[in-house]
């Protein structure tokens, strides 16, 4: 069992993690009021997730997306499905392989979501600046290390899953 320090630190960064999510959230409302947004105000974590990764892609198959996400390709379905509905998403056949399906943002969904990246990133910059260089740095630094520890056991799950 984890030391007192352990655990209390653990609660401080998931409930600060939580303010950087509703601060993330706050600000794609911020551009949905504008008029600027993709309709994205209203998605889960899931499906912001998923719209970054089609976004970072470009095109990608379902069986790609939930690799990349870490969830389970009939998880990503219906995320996908529900998001084809709401116009954000396309579907279409691979002109190399008629048996894949790839999934795309819409040109139009694809501009509101690069300019939505942009209003986000400048909020986060902001936040950077008010929290000083030093800090930053240090920050980006704990991010970093953060970011190993959780490939390295996103690697070994993934190697134990193929077995």
């Amino acid at each position: 069992m984890s030391d007192q320090r352990t655990i209390e630190q653990a609660r401080y960064i998931f409930t600060t993690g939580k303010l950087l999510r509703r601060h993330m959230f706050s600000s794609l409302a911020n551009i949905e009021t504008e008029g600027n947004g993709c309709g994205c105000s209203d998605l889960s974590l899931a499906q912001f997730n998923l719209l970054m990764a089609v976004q970072a892609l470009g095109k990608a198959t379902g069986v790609e997306l939930a690799a990349q996400l870490g969830v389970s390709p009939p998880s990503i379905s219906v995320m996908v499905e529900r998001l084809v509905e709401r116009g954000l998403l396309i579907r279409e056949r691979s002109s190399e392989d008629r048996r894949k399906v790839l999934i795309r943002m819409s040109s139009e969904e694809a501009l509101h979501f690069s300019r939505m990246e942009e209003t986000l990133l400048a909020s986060f910059v902001h936040l950077v600046e008010e929290v000083g260089e030093e800090t930053a740095a240090k920050w980006v630094e704990v991010l970093q290390q953060v970011e190993l520890v959780l490939r390295r056991q996103f690697d070994q799950k993934t190697k134990g899953q193929s077995k």
